[in-house]
């Protein structure tokens, strides 16, 4: 089967969410183990990965240096931490393919995302970014066009568009790359987001795209037969964080939506996982979410939370406002 599989950003980071050098690099090279054991397996994949952490330590950075030169807008960061995981998945995954005895190419794509111009969130930026800062702080940042809000008393907290993906722009690039047996990844952290101007040019924008929700764009565009969400807990969760607390298996497009319509899972972690799933298996293929150890075994069917069967609604929710990347520590499992 052709399987995309989506890296939430806590299977990049150390346990305690640390996005240092070496922990990013263990957390990496223990992935790439799993992933391997699912291309033994007869798997084509397809990788797409998170990358709040690793923005979130280019943010600080610009933080610190506002005063001595300008702070990267956020389309290059995206596009320096999509180089930088990928290649470290790509001397990882290269390293557990051959100790497996498997010989597949590998590739690593600095892949965009289309958005619209004209969505909602450009003209009312709402998603949170990055640290929160006094006023004397965040006014570097203010001078230099970036959009600050007071968020009381934990001081002021950075906003942008969270825009709704169109596109992958490079999507036949990465299709060619399919067709020759190249195991590749892609669309790190939702895409660099870009919009199309009114003479046709492509630019970048200072957005963030959900991640999760570009994996079920582009794996539904690369007609994949499943899309797995790995993430840090091997099922989603009804009732998370009460005594009454039990965990999804398999279940029907039907059931999910309603457990997500009684607010079951948390925006700021597994909701837009799950809308994520949704729309794939809407779309005709087969989702599931479940911890990076047990891809292989959630591709079979036999752990995870599994989501299959015909669709009841074709509605596709705006996702909702997210406070849990690009600076925070993301939190791949669900609060209370």
């Amino acid at each position: 089967m052709r399987v995309l599989v989506a890296l939430g950003g806590n299977a990049m980071t150390g346990p305690d969410g640390s996005a240092r050098p070496q922990a990013q690099w263990e957390a990496v090279t223990g992935a790439m183990e799993h992933v391997a054991e699912l291309v033994r397996a007869g798997h084509d994949v397809v990788l797409t990965h998170g990358n709040g952490p690793q923005v979130g330590n280019i943010l600080v950075q610009n933080e610190f240096a506002a005063h001595v030169v300008p702070p990267l807008p956020l389309d290059w960061c995206g596009a320096q931490t999509q180089g930088t995981i990928g290649y470290l998945i790509l001397v990882a995954l290269e390293s557990a393919l051959a100790g497996r005895g498997v010989e597949r190419p590998v590739a690593a794509i600095v892949s965009r995302t289309l958005v619209d111009s004209a969505d909602p969130g450009f003209a009312r930026p709402s998603k949170p970014i990055g640290r929160y800062l006094p006023l004397a702080l965040a006014q570097k940042l203010i001078d230099h066009g970036e959009t600050w809000e007071d968020r009381g008393a934990k001081g002021w907290r950075r906003v942008v568009a969270s825009p709704e993906p169109l596109e992958m722009l490079e999507a036949h690039t990465l299709r060619t790359l399919l067709d020759a047996g190249y195991l590749v990844t892609a669309a790190g952290g939702g895409g660099i987001p870009v919009v199309r101007t009114p003479d046709g040019r492509l630019v970048g924008v200072d957005a963030v795209i959900d991640k999760d929700l570009t994996a079920a764009l582009l794996a539904e565009r690369l007609h994949a037969d499943v899309l797995v969400l790995a993430t840090d807990v091997e099922h989603a969760m009804i009732g998370y964080g009460s005594p009454h607390a039990r965990p999804i298996g398999r279940v029907s497009v039907g059931e999910m939506e309603q457990y997500a319509a009684q607010g079951h899972f948390a925006s700021g972690s597994m909701g837009p996982k799950v809308e994520a799933a949704l729309r794939f298996v809407r779309a005709g293929g087969r989702s599931v979410i479940t911890a990076v150890h047990q891809i292989t075994a959630g591709v079979a069917g036999a752990v995870g939370t599994v989501i299959d069967g015909a669709p009841t609604s074709p509605a596709r929710p705006t996702p909702p406002e997210r406070e849990d990347s690009h600076g925070d520590t993301p939190i791949e499992g669900q609060p209370a």
